[in-house]
């Protein structure tokens, strides 16, 4: 075999499915509800305070962990919602984006050998992350409807091996937010074991029906084992941004940060200004994005319903899962090819979600961080199911 090969370390890496769906999208013009991305503006005050950076030419390297002034606006924010006390400097690490945050902390707390618990369906990036930290991710199923876990299953997975587990909340693709029920027993869990927790709570503004966020860091003994990682992409409508960070017990910050410098070395200067900004909105703005995104919720779940699909309400996020066993395609990776080339609305299959899709539950999400008018063109297009 040659040596001038990939790495074995890729060899099991599927493609990125939301590049892929987009991509379809844009061939065949269809509406794109797959890749999750906003396709409306984000606030004014946020994107002058991007420009005016750019101006002020604060256009150079950022300090590597980020600008103190943004890492205070998060340890802020973070401490008033949550009622922790954050020290900036010592536990605040700004990254490319919370994808970029994720596979950080991965790689600065992981060791080969490790065994690394991920709920599923999750985003695709976990798995991956695990394995290039040289660990072994390990699945729990979330189960529909209400996407739950099995007690008894989650506990068998953990064991001597196990380093840290990945929690999802609100969580994508299934909108599901953890409970403090539930929060409370994988906190116990990693207490018992001497685990870590890894919170992805990039949609922490994004939850319905008055449901509380909760941070598993600010349950009693976690705090000093419990990294969450967030950023501004998704509340402030700038995914092309790359503003994420961590949020870690000072003792793990040192070796996530060094791994984010060898990574990226520093995160978009001029955003980091406008980050600064984006956190000092007033308590009342996130009231009302997350009324505006429920209502854009109970239109998609509406606009599916009516067209025959079983629907999974979510409890946060901006995206619906649905069953669609009941179509007749042989998979659900099938049926979403046939939405995007014959129906004209582009989709992600759940499969891709699951680490064994071929036994994964037949099942396709929707993004719903559309304009109204987006909503409806595919409300249109959808019609064409039934015909």
């Amino acid at each position: 075999m040659s040596r001038v090969r990939s790495a074995k370390r890729v060899t099991s890496f599927a493609d990125s499915v939301f590049g892929e769906m987009t991509r379809l999208a844009k061939l065949h013009n269809a509406v794109n509800l797959s890749q999750g991305f906003p396709d409306f503006e984000a606030p004014m005050a946020v994107k002058e305070a991007a420009c005016a950076a750019i101006h002020q030419d604060q256009n150079q390297y950022a300090p590597p962990y980020g600008t103190r002034s943004l890492r205070e606006a998060i340890a802020a924010d973070f401490a008033a919602r949550h009622g922790m006390p954050i020290v900036a400097d010592e536990q605040v690490t700004v990254c490319c984006g919370s994808t970029e945050a994720m596979m950080a902390v991965m790689m600065g707390c992981i060791d080969p050998g490790d065994e690394v618990i991920v709920f599923e369906p999750c985003y695709e990036n976990y798995g991956p992350d695990a394995i290039m930290a040289g660990a072994q991710p390990k699945f729990v199923r979330l189960r529909a409807p209400s996407w739950t876990f099995d007690p008894d299953e989650l506990k068998r997975a953990f064991s001597n091996r196990t380093r840290a587990i990945v929690i999802n909340s609100p969580n994508n693709p299934t909108g599901k937010v953890f409970t403090r029920a539930e929060l409370e027993m994988i906190a116990s869990l990693c207490l018992q074991w001497d685990v870590l927790a890894i919170s992805d709570e990039i949609y922490e503004r994004i939850v319905y029906d008055a449901r509380p966020h909760v941070s598993i860091a600010s349950l009693p003994g976690m705090a000093n084992r419990a990294v969450v990682t967030s950023g501004l992409s998704k509340t402030y409508s700038v995914t092309g941004w790359r503003i994420g960070w961590a949020i870690a017990p000072a003792a793990l910050t040192g070796g996530i940060r060094k791994i984010h410098d060898f990574l990226t070395v520093a995160a978009p200067t001029p955003f980091m200004d406008a980050g600064v900004v984006a956190l000092s909105m007033p308590p009342e703005s996130y009231v009302a994005l997350a009324a505006d995104y429920q209502a854009k919720r109970d239109l998609m779940l509406d606009i599916l319903t009516r067209h025959g699909f079983a629907t999974y309400q979510p409890g946060g996020a901006y995206y619906v899962m649905v069953d669609v066993a009941k179509f007749g395609f042989s998979s659900d990776t099938e049926f979403a090819l046939h939405l995007v080339k014959d129906i004209g609305v582009a989709t992600v299959p759940g499969s891709s979600f699951y680490s064994d899709p071929a036994s994964a539950p037949q099942t396709v999400r929707f993004c719903f961080s559309k304009r109204t008018e987006t909503l409806q063109e595919a409300d249109r297009r959808l019609a064409a199911l039934s015909r």
